[in-house]
């Protein structure tokens, strides 16, 4: 079965037409079940198609469970197009400082145990920070 594809954008990879969220798979919602357990669920979603994964940092552990899975899985690392967000603070708070996008992309990829995100979004407005900076922080990252 060959699921249904869409282009990112006008230039980027193409993705499922639904991705996986992991905010599910995290301890975000309560209890877990074993990593182990949660492996066969990414080992079934790759077997599917299913190649677009979206996380964020505050997603309780899914950072580090996918970043356990790509370890146990590093050829397949490259077939993933992975999405993770930043900036958000919780309780409705946002955080879109040029230095906290440069902290939260280092964390998330250390937990992620990559050494890029395919897609690295703004989870959370913060209006008290100019997007202009936001903007040009995220440019930086990319380079």
């Amino acid at each position: 079965m060959s699921l249904p594809t869409r282009r990112l954008g006008t230039d980027g990879p193409l993705v499922t037409a639904i991705g996986f969220g992991a905010m599910g798979i995290s301890a975000f919602y309560g209890a877990t079940e074993s990593d182990e357990e949660r492996f066969k669920v990414l080992d079934h979603l790759y077997e599917t198609g299913e190649r677009f994964w979206d996380t964020a940092n505050v997603y309780g552990d899914s950072e580090e469970l996918i970043g356990k899975w790509f370890d146990r899985n590093p050829e397949k690392r490259k077939d993933i197009v992975l999405a993770t967000k930043w900036g958000n603070l919780g309780g409705g708070k946002a955080g879109n400082s040029p230095e906290y996008a440069k902290e939260c992309a280092e964390t998330s990829l250390k937990r992620l145990r990559t050494d890029y995100i395919d897609l690295y979004y703004v989870h959370r407005v913060d209006s008290s920070v100019p997007i202009e900076n936001t903007v040009k922080a995220m440019v930086e990252l990319k380079k």
